[in-house]
């Protein structure tokens, strides 16, 4: 824990830094094979939507003493009062309790729903009126669906909105949308490939992720413009240097925000597919284990190097990039002089440690002096 609280203070000072920036090709490159593979299973394999999109039936039989072979035992149950049935979903909850989910049981009617139930109750040895069942039109799911877009839509309108006001450029909001979209539809493929169902507590584990991930962009791109408005005031870096310097000092505290974040949610994940399974609580906290773990990713590595790339070709920073360039190479030649080696810092984020800052401008002072003193001056003092 010590050289990791040594490492955020380096980083933070600049004696070490990670070239975020620089290697933004190889990020993005890494971030869109990983997209690709999200929509192959978001288009191909599809979404696991819950009863409450689909619609249909869904029973609990609680308080079973023998868990045994359940799911077998369930769909024979079924089948002696209805007939097959294909679109069975049988899971286990809790250690005592049994969901079946269901498109239709027989012919829908509530006669056979009760078939259903009394065959559940005699196979599991339980009381009929403790099989409980639930029937679930689609229009519910519909209806929540397009309240989450709807309320999706509102949010990132308002978003934008905010975040150009705040950071006074519109650059940075769209940075920040990418980054969203890129956790949003990471977090939808994951779901897509590993076959979760998706529920309606899943949707609002989404729009949950959208807050968690804007608030650590926004913290990045505030150390981005305390940076950019410093190296504009002294031009000792460009705008790619000072916003790779910022990410490296956040990265620690976005590293260490998350995992405190993580280990919660991991705990209820955890208790989620162990003893309590499928339910409202392990659907809001494993969409909410993905998304956080995307978004402090893509605040990293997506949200920062793009905002460079979508700033670097304005003439403020054009210009800026010009001083710095000077800059850094008159002190170069002027710490060459020295003789100490140059750190990491300098190349990537255009930080120098104090001590050679130190030298350089004892090097400029010096020069300095020296042609200020013409010749003719010195043979004045020599005459008198």
């Amino acid at each position: 824990m010590a050289s990791f609280a040594q490492l955020g203070n380096d980083l933070y000072t600049g004696r070490r830094q990670f070239d975020f920036v620089g290697k933004r090709r190889t990020w993005y490159i890494a971030s869109i094979i990983l997209m690709l593979i999200a929509a192959g299973g978001i288009f191909i394999k599809g979404l696991n939507l819950s009863l409450e999109f689909t619609g249909g039936s869904e029973l609990r039989v609680p308080g079973v003493s023998n868990m045994d072979d359940y799911e077998q035992r369930t769909e024979d149950a079924i089948t002696k009062a209805v007939g097959g049935e294909s679109q069975l979903s049988v899971t286990q909850i809790g250690d005592n309790q049994v969901r079946i989910q269901t498109e239709q049981l027989g012919t829908g009617t509530p006669a056979d729903t009760a078939k259903v139930r009394s065959e559940l109750a005699k196979e599991f040895d339980v009381q009929r009126a403790d099989v409980t069942s639930t029937f679930i039109g689609p229009s519910w799911g519909d209806t929540v669906t397009k309240q989450a877009i709807l309320a999706l839509l509102w949010f990132l309108a308002l978003l934008s909105i905010v975040l150009a006001l705040y950071f006074r450029t519109w650059t940075m909001a769209v940075a920040a949308l990418v980054a969203l979209a890129h956790d949003v539809f990471f977090t939808v493929g994951i779901y897509s490939l590993t076959g979760f169902e998706i529920s309606p507590a899943t949707m609002i584990g989404f729009l949950t992720i959208l807050g968690y991930s804007i608030y650590d962009t926004v913290v990045v791109f505030d150390k981005v413009r305390e940076n950019t408005h410093e190296a504009m005031s002294t031009g000792t870096r460009n705008f790619d240097q000072a916003a790779n310097y910022a990410v490296n000092q956040t990265v620690v505290r976005s590293i260490n925000t998350s995992v405190i974040a993580l280990l919660p949610v991991a705990v209820v994940v955890f208790v989620g597919f162990v003893f309590l399974g499928p339910g409202t609580l392990l659907d809001l906290a494993l969409s909410l284990f993905i998304g956080i773990a995307v978004g402090t990713f893509s605040s990293i590595f997506i949200a920062t190097p793009l905002l460079c790339d979508l700033r670097r070709r304005e003439p403020q920073m054009r210009e800026l990039a010009k001083r710095a360039a000077a800059h850094q190479s008159s002190q170069k030649v002027a710490m060459a002089a020295s003789g100490s080696r140059a750190t990491p810092g300098e190349g990537v984020s255009g930080v120098v440690e104090p001590e050679r800052a130190a030298k350089a401008a004892e090097v400029h002072r010096e020069r300095a002096s020296k042609r200020t003193t013409h010749p003719l001056a010195r043979l004045d003092r020599d005459d008198s």
